[in-house]
């Protein structure tokens, strides 16, 4: 048996910067990974498939090009073995960055295996066996693959396959209208596949607000993909031309090629968490307090994982969380995060806190203002102008509940909104600051200054 300090169990996004605080504070420490380091934002997540979009982007832009006066001989073609290897190597160059790192961080030994608890503080990895006082779970998620009429009868691609395609789709068939799903089906149909998503639910991403999905479906719509949502009823056939994919009584819709993306599932199936006392909820994800600490005493989960946040910026803190409490004497809370994410089609949605209906369900007076993008100068003149920005706030407290900012860098402009939240800060403060013109932020004090009930 092989004593350690601590054990990381994978290498993720929070597994790495782990173990590189808890070595910096004299610790012996265990990274355990099994497949590929650095997770799968490095490896089949955010890096090669926001390479991919921006692939899509150049595509976009360069057909858009007599829109601007610019002239472009002959159409625009696509070599797709060069789109894939320009992704593929963004992902190679960073794993192979963080590996780097870790080879050289005095006092880490990287184990390649699977590992597994035998025990309370005990894991084994092969024919090795290690132990702990502390143990730190890392070990993130995977597709999620639905029971299907038919889908086990022919081939198909998740998030993490279709990253090798080499060839655009004659007809991509997407199941699945959330992110994942929407982010490859603008990519595919601007690198000049024919696409269709279909969506059980009665409306693209539900759980945003209503006109922020609307608009979305939209948005795509004007690009030419097909949207069939309310899709109770799906089935899957082989077809001489690919896959035939049948929805209640409708006529089939054959595709070529068909992406299955429906959400992800954590990777805790087989670490033998029941051995050491841990618990997980009915989906897997390993249950944890406002501290990422599981219910076995010396054990905590970080990432995906754990079911608390499913993005590469909350695993990093996650990490931050976890290093603080033990390293630096904080008392960090999950409760204390705001949740912020975007959806990273063209053009983007940036999200930050609470939508509008999770406003109104909570029985607060809220204010509400909206306003188009056709506002914004920066808009304007990039000719981008589809989209909105809203913003929910307490009438109470005067406090930002939420927003949505749906437009060109819309990722990157909510920031300001979730600064001020992260503050604690009365919304006046942020309606009376001076924004650079010509910017995207330049709207957001404008809007501040719409609120009214709602």
């Amino acid at each position: 048996m092989s004593t350690f300090d601590a054990i990381v169990i994978g290498a993720g996004q929070a597994g790495p910067s782990l173990a590189g605080r808890l070595t910096d504070a004299g610790m012996t420490v265990a990274l355990v990974e099994r497949k590929l380091v650095g997770g799968t934002c490095v490896n089949v997540g955010c890096m090669p498939t926001k390479t991919l979009v921006a692939s899509a982007r150049a595509a976009h832009v360069a057909r858009r090009g007599a829109d601007y006066g610019v002239l472009v001989g002959g159409p625009v073609r696509i070599d797709m073995a060069r789109v894939k290897e320009r992704a593929q190597t963004v992902a190679r160059n960073a794993r192979a960055g963080v590996e780097g790192w870790l080879k050289g961080m005095a006092g880490l030994t990287v184990i390649d295996g699977h590992a597994r608890f035998e025990a309370p503080g005990r894991i084994r990895v092969g024919d090795r066996v290690l132990s702990a006082p502390r143990i730190f779970i890392n070990v993130g998620a995977r597709t999620a693959v639905p029971a299907i009429p038919g889908l086990d009868g022919v081939p198909y691609l998740t998030s993490s396959t279709i990253l090798q395609l080499d060839r655009v789709p004659r007809h991509l068939v997407v199941i699945g209208g959330s992110y994942i799903g929407l982010e490859f089906a603008q990519m595919y149909r601007r690198f000049g596949a024919e696409v269709t998503v279909i969506e059980r639910g009665p409306r693209l991403i539900g759980r945003e607000d209503e006109d922020v999905s609307a608009a979305i479906r939209a948005i795509l719509e004007d690009e030419g993909i097909a949207v069939r949502t309310g899709a109770e009823d799906i089935r899957i056939a082989p077809h001489r031309d690919g896959v035939a994919v049948a929805i209640a009584d409708d006529a089939e819709i054959i595709g070529s090629d068909l992406l299955v993306a429906v959400g992800r599932r954590p990777n805790t199936d087989d670490l033998g968490l029941e051995a050491a006392g841990i618990a997980t909820d009915a989906r897997g994800y390993i249950t944890v307090d406002e501290a990422l600490a599981t219910t076995a005493p010396g054990v905590w989960a970080l990432g995906d994982c754990n079911g608390r946040g499913a993005f590469t910026h909350t695993a990093y803190n996650d990490y931050e969380i976890v290093a603080a409490n033990l390293l630096d004497g904080a008392d960090r809370k999950l409760s204390d995060r705001i949740s912020a994410y975007a959806l990273y089609i063209d053009p983007p949605l940036g999200r930050v806190g609470l939508t509008e209906a999770q406003a109104r369900a909570g029985g607060r007076r809220i204010e509400v203002s909206t306003r188009p993008m056709t506002r914004v100068g920066r808009a304007v003149e990039r000719g981008e102008t589809a989209g909105f920005i809203k913003i929910v706030a307490d009438a109470d407290s005067r406090r930002i509940l939420g927003a949505a900012i749906l437009g060109i860098e819309g990722d990157e402009a909510i920031h300001g909104i979730l600064d001020m939240m992260h503050a604690d800060q009365p919304y006046p403060v942020l309606q009376w600051a001076v924004p650079i013109h010509p910017t995207v932020s330049e709207l957001i004090p404008t809007v501040i200054g719409g609120l009214r009930p709602g």
